[in-house]
């Protein structure tokens, strides 16, 4: 047996967790939430608690044009292109900014969500974790905002349809923010369906209506100040009766942590508990429909401590599953 096969044997059944350097050269500016620390302190926590040992580390390849453009205008890509400074920062709107190397990260970022997906379908790895940034589910076909360019969560499903030949797949997004690019992206395709829960009326102002046709977009604004009881009560009956109807084959999360009590960015009272409850069931639900597969990508979360600490509960039990 060659060394390089026994790595690969030891590596099968491991969460894949999937990043790159390049997403630590993405910066906003001193000070700007949405800061490569982040992931320092992700992977840090992860290192401590010892859970990163049973983690699987790929390398992130970067998105093709061909990938990129099944979600996104040409003519947004192209922009994007013409307006990447060689120095100092573009600002695309009065929170969201590129720096020289912002392409090249969220290229490996939604290169990450590509590989997760592959190795999934390919029982390379039962699920992964996809710590990449800049995040994506406020990028719309054809705008950058929130802090993201390009959609990684929307990339991803669309590669396993495209790819895979996958007819169902479900994205979870329990981010405080409302995924509104997601929804543009989807809202006529019912090859998707999009379960979202979180605070309104807040950033971006939307998700109170629908955007278009697609029956499987199903979201669920929430008061400021709700807590994990109540968003444990949206999961445990509306989520799971909604993809108990759907049957995906795949699911996919945006996995932001930025409702924790801990975090300034939103006005919502989870703790690391009220994640491993929800990850515990996605687990759940997953190996009941489909295979147990399920790639979670990283959206926001800016409190550093409260970050990491979420994070590593989340990604525990994938590694456990």
């Amino acid at each position: 047996m060659t060394k390089q096969y026994l790595h690969d044997l030891n590596q099968r059944g491991m969460t894949a967790y999937i990043t790159h350097g390049k997403c630590l050269e993405h910066n906003m500016g001193e000070g700007h939430p949405e800061g490569p620390e982040r992931l320092a302190a992700i992977k840090d926590r992860l290192m401590a608690s010892q859970i990163f040992d049973f983690l699987h580390e790929i390398e992130a390849p970067e998105v093709s044009d061909i990938q990129l453009s099944r979600v996104h205008t040409p003519r947004y890509l192209s922009y994007l292109e013409s307006v990447q400074p060689h120095v100092g920062t573009f600002r695309v709107d009065t929170d969201t900014a590129m720096n020289s190397a912002t392409l090249n990260a969220a290229r490996h970022s939604a290169g990450a969500v590509i590989k997760a997906v592959d190795m999934v379908m390919k029982k390379q790895a039962p699920n992964a974790f996809c710590a990449i940034r800049p995040p994506g589910h406020h990028a719309c076909s054809d705008k950058a905002m929130g802090f993201c360019f390009f959609n990684n969560v929307a990339v991803g499903a669309m590669h396993a349809i495209a790819e895979h030949g996958l007819e169902r797949v479900a994205i979870l997004d329990f981010d405080v923010h409302h995924g509104n690019g997601t929804e543009e992206i989807f809202k006529d395709d019912e090859r998707v369906m999009l379960l979202s829960l979180f605070q309104h009326p807040f950033f971006p102002y939307s998700g109170d209506k629908a955007l278009g046709s697609n029956p499987n977009i199903v979201n669920t604004p929430l008061k400021s100040g709700t807590h994990g009881q109540e968003v444990r009560e949206v999961v445990a009956d509306l989520w799971q009766y909604k993809l108990e109807e759907f049957q995906p084959q795949m699911v996919f999360i945006s996995a932001g942590f930025d409702g924790h009590l801990e975090d300034d960015m939103g006005n919502f009272g989870l703790v690391e508990a009220d994640y491993k409850w929800i990850t515990e069931r996605i687990v759940k639900w997953s190996k009941k429909w489909c295979d147990g597969r399920i790639v979670s990508v990283l959206e926001g979360g800016y409190d550093l401590s409260s970050l990491a600490r979420s994070v590593a509960v989340h990604v525990k039990v994938l590694a456990d599953a």
